[in-house]
């Protein structure tokens, strides 16, 4: 089964400063140049991380969005990691979607976000990839493009093609009917436990009448796991791995999402395949790098035993790359 990804791709600068935003001591009460601590410039996007993680699990996805003439390094490092990039649109006049965050020393955080060549990501069309792979399993919508978000989903119904909804932050952006478009018939839908009374809201819909409208609802609770919800069937949860060391909490949401979708593709149960997810999410908490994180087959199986048993880690690890 091949996997297409539409999202994000983008570029994100973290710098750290003293003092604090609140207050405004770290950003000089108006003065307009401020020192920064550290520069840590990252590769990322909703889309990107979740086709990277699904490349290094051997899945072959192809990435569908938009980016810039400056893409070429990022393209690279894309295709090292197993992604296609068919479906990726390189724009003539704008640059990739990038992210200036400012974080200061008690974690308080300023973002600033440029979308850049992401707007032509509602421009693809999944269907020629399709015709030449002998179609697409399943199509993952993450957050982008909101109107690249809808278009994709509604190929996917056009199409016949099973599809995941995965809105993320992109959520306070949508109108109600954008909303209830994105995630109607989807095979699974994907949100954060904060924001599902946010999509009920914006649905119109209880969560018990969502339920009734995808198939499996998957629902991430931070470091205490996920609850999966499904169609006809009683409702499971599944305990996070706990991490050696809590970093940077971005790309974990994606590398779950990831873990998960993989263990579908190899016909794994819900919580199975969410062990896998929690685990990925668990490695790259530790980790700076939201598409690097570390993959090691042996040191994952220790961690799946200890937290799931012997059984899940030897099934699981079983399908991973050496």
């Amino acid at each position: 089964m091949r996997i297409a990804v539409s999202g994000a791709i983008s570029t994100d600068q973290v710098l750290t400063v003293t003092g604090r935003l609140a207050d405004g001591a770290a950003m000089g009460r108006g003065v307009a140049a401020v020192r920064a601590e550290t520069l840590r410039v990252r590769r990322g996007g909703a889309g990107a991380n979740i086709a990277v993680g699904l490349g290094r699990l051997a899945l072959r996805p192809l990435l569908a969005g938009a980016v810039g003439k400056d893409f070429a390094d990022y393209g690279r490092s894309l295709l090292s990691y197993g992604v296609d990039l068919e479906l990726v649109r390189v724009s003539e006049v704008l640059d990739t979607a990038r992210a200036v965050e400012i974080r200061d020393a008690e974690d308080g955080r300023l973002r600033l976000s440029y979308d850049g060549a992401q707007t032509e990501s509602r421009h693809i069309t999944l269907l020629p990839a399709a015709r030449r792979i002998g179609g697409l399993g399943l199509v993952v919508v993450a957050a982008g493009d909101v109107e690249a978000m809808v278009r994709h989903t509604e190929e996917c119904r056009r199409l016949n093609i099973p599809f995941a909804a995965d809105p993320g932050d992109r959520l306070f952006r949508l109108t109600g009917r954008q909303a209830r478009r994105l995630v109607d018939g989807a095979r699974y839908a994907f949100t954060d436990e904060f924001d599902v009374p946010l999509l009920c809201e914006l649905t119109g819909w209880s969560e018990t009448e969502l339920l009734g409208r995808v198939g499996t609802w998957v629902v991430t609770c931070g470091l205490r796991g996920v609850a999966i919800a499904r169609r006809g069937r009683p409702a499971a949860s599944v305990e996070g791995v706990r991490a050696a060391q809590e970093g940077d909490p971005s790309g974990t949401a994606e590398a779950f999402r990831a873990g998960f979708l993989a263990g579908a593709v190899w016909g794994w149960g819900a919580e199975r395949a969410a062990q896998l997810g929690c685990a990925l999410a668990a490695a790259a908490l530790e980790s700076p790098d939201a598409q690097g994180y570390p993959l090691a087959r042996d040191r994952l199986a220790a961690r799946l035993r200890c937290a799931y048993g012997p059984d899940a880690a030897d099934q699981i690890s079983a399908r991973l790359p050496s």
